[in-house]
């Protein structure tokens, strides 16, 4: 039997791994799920082969292929997981056009656990020749401001709409669930720079799996569809529209981000 590990965020979770365990009995690949209270307690779990997949985030992928001599394998991903992108937004009068006219402007951050908004936002910034703790006059991660602040990347929204800061830092993936929900509107901020796109989460299995089983449980995955009732309720409680195939693209960018941050 394949045993998943995923980390406990939420309450729906259970929902979540409930629906992919039933489904994948239905297919005839047998599994089972538990839950660690945090990444780097799955990390541990996965090392030690106490669990055969993971449901990672991106940085905990990375420290696992860190872990293992082999590295490890991506079999599936939310279809949102793939060519996931940084942006960087200001308000569509402001004057900024490019990240060197940030320099001696206020920038905010998400908060520091946030990959894509925090961690790998700081590291293109400074791959740009733009030091956030030199260059700009105010950087500031949502740890860092008052606790009545909106938070998360709908709060970097808000306070770069609001002019608290001139610039900020989201996902493309935020901008767009956002405007789809009616929470934002197209135009209510710029984004001026865009990062090459990378891989996000992912469902990891060991490299020594045997290629047929991987290639069942990729299929598996992306046999989970949106008409059927069953299914959707995992995919919507995913935020996404369909499992796909996974990708390692980026991992390296995130992992350069990660060793100058002493992250790994």
């Amino acid at each position: 039997m394949l045993k998943i590990g995923a980390v406990a965020y939420a309450p729906y979770v259970v929902t979540i791994f409930e629906g992919i365990k039933k489904h994948f009995n239905r297919l005839g690949l047998p599994l089972d799920w538990v839950l660690y209270s945090n990444y780097d307690a799955l990390v541990e779990a996965f090392v030690r082969r106490e669990v055969d997949l993971a449901w990672n985030g991106p940085l905990a992928y990375v420290k696992i292929r860190r872990r293992l001599p082999d590295g490890a394998r991506v079999v599936a991903m939310r279809d949102m997981d793939v060519n996931f992108t940084t942006q960087f937004i200001t308000q569509p009068d402001s004057p900024i056009q490019t990240v060197q006219d940030l320099k001696g402007k206020r920038f905010a951050f998400a908060s520091r656990g946030s990959v894509q908004a925090g961690l790998l936002a700081y590291y293109f910034l400074k791959q740009a020749g733009v030091h956030p703790d030199n260059d700009l006059a105010l950087a500031t991660f949502a740890e860092d401001r008052p606790a009545d602040a909106p938070s998360g990347e709908a709060g970097v929204i808000a306070l770069v709409q609001a002019r608290h800061y001139d610039a900020g830092a989201v996902s493309a993936h935020t901008l767009r669930t956002l405007q789809d929900k009616g929470q934002s509107r197209q135009g209510d901020v710029r984004v001026f720079w865009s990062s090459p796109g990378y891989s996000h989460c992912c469902f990891t299995s060991h490299c020594d799996i045997d290629d047929a089983l991987a290639e069942r449980i990729t299929a598996a995955f992306t046999a989970m569809r949106l008409d059927d009732p069953e299914h959707r309720q995992v995919l919507e409680l995913e935020g996404c529209k369909a499992f796909v195939p996974g990708t390692a693209d980026g991992y390296d960018t995130l992992e350069a981000a990660a060793e100058e941050e002493g992250l790994v």
